[in-house]
């Protein structure tokens, strides 16, 4: 079988194979499902990321973006992460390796460029935080390490967006940038999403401040120093989840000025 030959349909019918109605009940109550919730409508078949993992994996060479497309505007939740996997799957083949001559090095950077573009087109299918946490660190936020841009405005311009999944994408594709050790696109970027005024945004703001803990503590205190008086208190503990108790307790009671 060829990428011509596998279609949409036949990936979503590999995945309703798996279906499991209990499951899917308590993905439901998880993810927010319910009238004025964040997640309100989604449909879900009940399966595990490891399923939905595995059936990537069986098909990843075999689906083109046309059918990748098609799976992105399924109804199913699970579709849609299928279709963000294989998308990171995508960007995996195009990572640069040292055998790799400049011609091949060239055309690496002409697919990861596709394929960002065509994940951004669409972003908004990413429509709950599994969705953009699980595909927009190894997608975009790969791509732009590796382009080495330095103004980070693909960020900025979504961190700005209406739309709340693009917003989420803004900051935790900044955690490809933190595992490499370049914390501006992440500090950058919480500075500008900090009066932000829903939880989603103040969790992922928490962990990348936390995440950049871990690696140089004083980058995190400086910015508690200078951000303390405006940060959301979900954000807070999230960033000092890892101090000391004492310590914590100092933050966590510091009045505001």
């Amino acid at each position: 079988m060829n990428k011509e030959e596998l279609k949409a349909a036949d990936i979503e019918n590999l995945l309703w194979e798996l279906r499991d109605d209990n499951q899917r009940d308590n993905l439901m109550r998880f993810f927010k499902t319910g009238i004025g919730q964040y997640g309100e409508g989604d449909c879900f078949l009940g399966l595990k990321v490891p399923q939905t993992r595995a059936i990537v994996k069986q098909v990843r060479l075999l689906v083109d973006f046309e059918e990748i497309e098609r799976l992105l505007y399924s109804r199913w939740h699970e579709v849609r992460l299928c279709a963000l996997l294989l998308l990171v799957e995508e960007m995996k083949v195009c990572m640069p390796k040292k055998k790799d001559d400049e011609s091949t090095l060239k055309a690496k950077e002409r697919r990861r460029e596709e394929i960002v573009r065509f994940y951004l087109r669409h972003a908004r299918q990413a429509n709950n935080w599994d969705l953009v946490d699980l595909s927009c660190e190894f997608v975009l936020g790969a791509y732009l390490r590796l382009s080495g841009k330095e103004d980070y405005d693909i960020l900025y311009r979504l961190s700005q967006s209406d739309n709340l999944w693009e917003q989420r994408i803004a900051i935790v594709s900044t955690l490809e940038f933190i595992r490499h050790g370049i914390f501006l696109p992440a500090i950058n970027v919480s500075e500008k999403l900090i009066d932000h005024p829903h939880d989603l945004i103040h969790k992922a703001i928490g962990w990348m401040l936390r995440e950049i803990g871990k690696r140089d503590k004083d980058v995190l205190l400086s910015f508690l120093e200078k951000n303390y008086d405006r940060m959301p208190r979900t954000s807070l503990r999230y960033a000092i989840e890892r101090f000391p108790e004492s310590e914590r307790q100092y933050w966590l009671k510091r009045p505001k000025c």
